[in-house]
């Protein structure tokens, strides 16, 4: 029997490794172009971050995630999010001390979810986060940033939704009327929901349950008991993407599925990916570094799934560079191998960028030309034991109808060259 990998994490070979390393690559180049710094975490966490960060009554505290205890008997959980082990890492390092921080990062992230296509226990993202801000200007930044990301990658069918959840006091407001209204249809609402009442009812407003769509629409909106200073915060977060030209829908009934978010959430949605709508999903998170024994610390940051991101690139139409080598080297012969590697180090030198596959496990000249063809390689480098002699090697063209050409060892770097530009 084969061994398989573990349900829910699966492995990514070389062909779609090629498409997520052009995809990341693209994103890095904007974060880093905006300022944002990488930032490097473990991948295993103290259990209790996540539960005083995320909040008791949430899915993925409750159910999803991966907790053990280790050899001291220390409870500790693989990280489920991002966001936590940023905010312990400024704490960790000093980083928030009458500083202000743009961070990235990027890995893998557990949770013990039922896996669906677009769905895995162990999935991929990049988290950013802005720390030490409290304008709307950084709010409007990173959902900026973000479009500037699909721009890149021609991205299309993307529709942004934004919210405000205001301050912790106006969240308590709101949460007494919300429990009043849910308590008076309390035999509409299912079990989930009848838990979440007596903890956390603004998330019964997150239920994916159909049944419930009509109770959840006739419940009070949070905009509307919004303390003043997050009323203007909001609406000057709204005039800077007016300005920006960022098109975007108020939603009244977005929260996000973390009790640490405040005031300005967002969700970058697409219909590309069929129920795996949410690709890019943020919020300001203004309370949380206070609340894991840091300094007051106002923050706010974004989450993007890594394979919803690379489903919608190739749903798009896009395509990662072309990775085949410039050159395959054919070397039949022992003394044509050894001269290879020598050769082929050299030019490695003077042409970095230069892709070259050396045949190895030897073979008759045809099987290795036909390794050649298969590479995908523009040219094949053919060494003998004639060639060694002379100090040359025939350069065939593979994609073309071109003739062989002899070029001496010295020359091979201008030749080469100049062959890949009027080939390019």
């Amino acid at each position: 029997m084969k061994p398989q990998p573990v349900r829910g994490m699966n492995d990514v070979l070389p062909e779609a490794t090629v498409i997520w390393q052009y995809v990341e690559g693209l994103v890095r180049d904007v974060l880093q172009s905006y300022g944002y710094r990488e930032i490097r975490l473990p991948l295993l966490e103290q259990t209790e971050l996540f539960r005083r960060s995320i909040g008791e009554v949430t899915d993925i505290v409750e159910k999803e995630m991966y907790t053990f205890l280790d050899r001291n008997g220390e409870s500790l959980t693989l990280r489920p999010e991002g966001t936590a082990g940023m905010a312990r890492a400024g704490i960790t390092n000093g980083l928030l001390y009458n500083q202000r921080q743009k961070l990235w990062t990027s890995g893998p992230m557990f949770r013990y979810e039922k896996p669906q296509k677009g769905r895995y226990r162990q999935f991929y993202q990049i988290d950013v986060e802005a720390m030490g801000y409290d304008g709307p200007d950084v709010d409007a930044e990173l959902i900026i940033m973000s479009a500037r990301i699909w721009e890149r990658l021609g991205l299309s069918r993307l529709r942004l939704e934004i919210n405000s959840l205001g301050t912790t006091e106006s969240r308590q407001q709101y949460r007494e009327v919300l429990v009043a209204y849910f308590e008076g249809v309390r035999d509409q609402l299912d079990e989930d929901s009848l838990r979440r009442l007596e903890q956390n009812p603004m998330r019964i407003l997150d239920s994916k349950n159909p049944d419930l769509r009509a109770v959840i629409e006739a419940a009070p909106v949070m905009l509307d008991y919004l303390d003043e200073e997050s009323r203007v915060h909001f609406a000057e977060l709204c005039e800077i993407l007016d300005a920006a030209g960022i098109d975007y829908t108020v939603n009244s009934r977005l929260v996000r599925g973390l009790d640490y978010y405040t005031r300005t959430v967002f969700e970058w949605i697409t219909d590309a990916l069929g129920s795996q709508g949410a690709v890019c999903s943020g919020g300001r998170y203004d309370g949380l570094v206070e609340k894991l024994g840091g300094k007051a610390t106002p923050a706010i940051g974004w989450a993007m799934g890594v394979e919803r991101l690379v489903s919608l690139f190739e749903a798009c139409g896009g395509k990662a560079p072309d990775q085949n080598p410039d050159v395959y080297v054919v070397a039949v012969g022992d003394a044509a191998l050894r001269a290879s590697f020598e050769l082929v180090e050299t030019l490695r030198d003077e042409m970095p960028q230069l892709k070259i596959e050396l045949n190895l496990g030897g073979g008759s000249f045809k099987s290795q030309l036909k390794r050649a063809d298969k590479s995908g390689a523009m040219f094949a480098a053919i060494l003998g034991a004639d060639e060694v002699a002379k100090k040359e090697l025939g350069l065939k063209p593979l994609r073309s109808d071109g003739e062989q050409l002899s070029i001496p060892f010295d020359k091979l770097a201008a030749a080469l060259a100049s062959q890949l530009q009027q080939v390019g």
